[in-house]
């Protein structure tokens, strides 16, 4: 349940017309009173003898009874309170019981012989209702409305748990504007699934990730159809910008602009710039391209990527990891926008989601999270992929260290008091699970043929490995299903020259693995991608092209006899 306290206002007669009115797209229906200050004043939306003009004077009565000079100039305070979209729809009862509170709680009407303002509580939907309130108590006074709108906040988190609704997690002021009721009504009228707001936002955040220069910026925001409006000094300066949907028009015929600030708080001009620093421009960047060129050597970057990121997040200080979790939103938004078919909409969902964990009131600096973006531009330039061999396989593994990486995420923001963002993040690992069952299945699959496929001998020898090396993990991962896939992957690094044993230790060394859905598919992926295993297992490593090969070595890191350092980093410790 959201509370929405708006600025206060100059006419109160304004506001109440607005609200008894039709709406802006005809989004209001039976607008009507549920509750007032007195339980008896005059009902425009259902008494046919009532006026508008007859509630605006019952309400003003004790902001005109003060000498014009004592006279508030903007007097008119108004609030929304919404249920979230997936609560039950409350009776007129129970809004007007709301409404009571939400006034008692902020101070416009405290009740219990204090003096108090008029309100009154308007519904016109099935969702929401608005309090319209004059800042004058009877007796003449500024009422204590100090903060109003944390006190609003703070009771609904009362009124949600004892009404059985959705608990919202309590905010910071830094989430994204929400789709107001008439852009939702809307989308709804031009068939819109979300309304351009929404669109909008999304868009924005795919042409940022892995960005570098404003023009790099603005060029993708073309080509993603948007249209743009900059705003430049006199200097020629460029300031900030807007962008507007084709065929979102106003009533005038006039595409609607939104301003990046007005997306979402990191999406104006200043903010994204502060994505650039410490990046080459894309002209300074080498003639001769040495990152990864394919979607499936994308993939494995970004699956190193994050490997690297989650120990900056466990260890690193919090302006760090601030953009290294904003950081890891580009690569959720690079990897849903290039990735197959049966499973983008779920990279999709878990981009969108984890949108909010990737703002808090901790400032970011920048810089320090270019591998991260250098992965996401990896997955921008590398293209889409598709959902089957090396593209599906390296698209599960990068799948599985995100998902990691967004849970370690989770536990950050949750041990700095961050309640919506750990729960968007949260939100986000979940879409990312389900996204992996889809991409892992066929590959996992023919490792496990391959594993049952292995003589008795060998399947012998693996057990004993195991038992050796992860005596605390052995019997759990030999009851799971994905064991067989686990084995064959062990004998293949072992038919290339590793040492299993070493690739195990390092796998899980520094890194608990209890909190893992199933132990054998993180491994799974962990000695792949340590090993330089192809990902798909179907096909023979010489099929796979010399730059997949060649990117791989660059990517990922080769095992050492000490399993303590890789490529100059720690490794990571723990599981997701």
């Amino acid at each position: 349940m959201i509370p929405s306290v708006n600025n206060e206002g100059s006419r109160t007669i304004g506001l109440l017309a607005y609200l008894f009115g039709p709406g802006k797209h005809e989004e209001h229906v039976d607008p009507h009173l549920v509750a007032s200050f007195d339980g008896m004043s005059p009902d425009p939306g259902r008494d046919p003898n009532a006026t508008l003009k007859e509630l605006h004077q019952l309400l003003d009565q004790p902001v005109m009874a003060l000498a014009e000079h004592a006279r508030p100039a903007k007097h008119v305070w108004h609030t929304s309170v919404r249920a979230e979209p997936g609560d039950r729809t409350l009776s007129d009862e129970e809004w007007a019981d709301i409404a009571r509170r939400i006034v008692a709680a902020t101070g416009i009407d405290p009740g219990e012989g204090q003096s108090g303002c008029r309100w009154v509580a308007v519904r016109h939907a099935d969702d929401h209702i608005h309090i319209v309130a004059t800042l004058v108590t009877e007796d003449g006074h500024r009422p204590d409305d100090f903060r109003s709108g944390a006190r609003a906040q703070a009771e609904a988190r009362l009124i949600e748990k004892e009404l059985g609704l959705h608990q919202v997690a309590p905010g910071d002021g830094t989430a994204a504007q929400r789709p107001t009721s008439a852009e939702r009504h809307k989308a709804k009228r031009q068939g819109r699934e979300r309304t351009a707001r929404e669109t909008l936002r999304e868009t924005v955040r795919r042409a940022v990730a892995g960005a570098r220069s404003d023009e790099e910026f603005f060029e993708r925001l073309a080509a993603a159809g948007l249209l743009i409006r900059k705003r430049t000094a006199p200097s020629g300066d460029l300031l900030g910008y807007k962008v507007a949907l084709h065929d979102d028009l106003n009533k005038d015929g006039e595409p609607v602009f939104y301003p990046g600030a007005r997306l979402a708080p990191d999406l104006s001009l200043p903010r994204i710039r502060e994505r650039w620093s410490g990046h080459p421009t894309p002209d300074q960047e080498a003639p001769v391209r040495t990152r990864p060129s394919t979607p499936a050597a994308a993939r494995r970057a970004t699956a190193s990527a994050a490997w690297q990121a989650v120990l900056v997040i466990e260890h690193g200080d919090d302006a760090v990891v601030a953009a290294h979790i904003a950081a890891a939103g580009e690569v959720l938004d690079a990897l849903a926008a290039t990735s197959a078919a049966h499973t983008r909409r779920e990279l999709h969902a878990a981009a969108t989601a984890f949108e909010r964990a990737s703002r808090s009131h901790v400032r970011t600096v920048r810089g320090h999270d270019r591998v991260l973006r250098q992965a996401a531009r990896d997955l921008v330039h590398g293209g889409s992929a598709l959902g089957r061999g090396e593209d599906g396989a390296s698209t599960a593994m990068a799948i599985d260290m995100l998902t990691f990486l967004i849970t370690v995420a989770v536990h950050w923001h949750a041990r700095k008091g961050h309640a919506q963002q750990a729960e968007a993040a949260a939100r986000a690992a979940e879409h990312l699970r389900t996204a992996y069952q889809s991409a892992a299945a066929q590959s996992l699959g023919v490792l496990h043929a391959r594993g049952r496929r292995l003589s008795g001998p060998v399947i012998q020898r693996q057990t004993a490995l195991l038992r050796e090396t992860l005596p605390g993990l052995a019997e759990r991962i030999l009851a799971e299903p994905g064991w067989y896939a686990l084995a064959a992957t062990i004998a293949e690094a072992e038919a290339a020259g590793h040492d299993p044993a070493a690739l195990l230790s390092e796998a899980v060394e520094r890194r608990e693995l209890d909190t893992a859905d199933q132990v054998s598919d993180v491994l799974v992926w962990r000695l792949r991608r340590t090993a330089d295993l192809p990902a798909d297992a179907s096909a023979p490593p010489e099929t796979s092209t010399a730059s997949d090969r060649n990117t791989r070595r660059r990517s990922t890191t080769r095992p050492s006899t000490s399993g303590r350092r890789r490529n100059g980093h720690e490794a990571p410790g723990r599981s997701r």
